[in-house]
């Protein structure tokens, strides 16, 4: 009886569950297999450009991991020795960063003030944010230094024997005047 009855209301429960194969309309696909439902069916991603180097920094020690994923930190140079190095955003490094994601922090370089050429090299910053900034050497005004000498030069200017024993006299009489 039990079982004439699950064969009457077998269809009846078939029909309110969802099947394997459900997809939802309206999503988008983009490469990696990854489908995105927008709120709005005019939605848009913005522009973006992705940066073409990333600042990698070691967070978890290398000890007690697998040795594949102690060869990729050795291929990368960011081993026990090392805790920071720059690498290029290429498909090739990016799967192996994504095997070692855990042990790592993975952070995009910016050039606020341009890329760096060959003679800035020995003048560039990367800070801990990822901005790369080039500090160039300044040189001074031509007005700076004619101050300079100027001042260098001054018959009245006081020395710092000078300054000492003003300062120790002021400081012995200090109702004296002064100020």
């Amino acid at each position: 009886m039990d079982r004439q009855l699950l064969k009457v209301l077998n269809p009846v429960f078939t029909s309110f569950s969802r099947t394997k194969s459900f997809k939802a309309h309206g999503g988008v696909r983009y490469p990696g297999g990854i489908v995105y439902y927008p709120r709005s069916p005019d939605h848009k991603d913005p522009e973006y450009t992705p940066s073409k180097l990333f600042r990698v920094e070691r967070i978890r020690p290398v000890k007690n991991n697998p040795w594949w994923q102690k060869l990729i930190l050795k291929e990368l140079k960011i081993d026990e020795e090392n805790r920071v190095t720059v690498v290029k955003n290429i498909p090739e490094i990016n799967s192996r960063l994504w095997k070692i994601k855990h042990l790592i922090k993975l952070t995009p370089i910016t050039f606020p003030y341009g890329e760096p050429s060959e003679e800035d090299i020995n003048h560039t910053i990367l800070k801990e944010n990822g901005q790369c900034i080039v500090t160039k050497t300044l040189a001074p005004h031509p007005t700076q230094i004619e101050a300079l000498e100027k001042f260098d030069n001054d018959k009245n200017k006081m020395d710092s024997t000078t300054i000492k024993k003003d300062s120790r006299y002021k400081w012995n009489n200090a109702y004296g005047g002064g100020f």
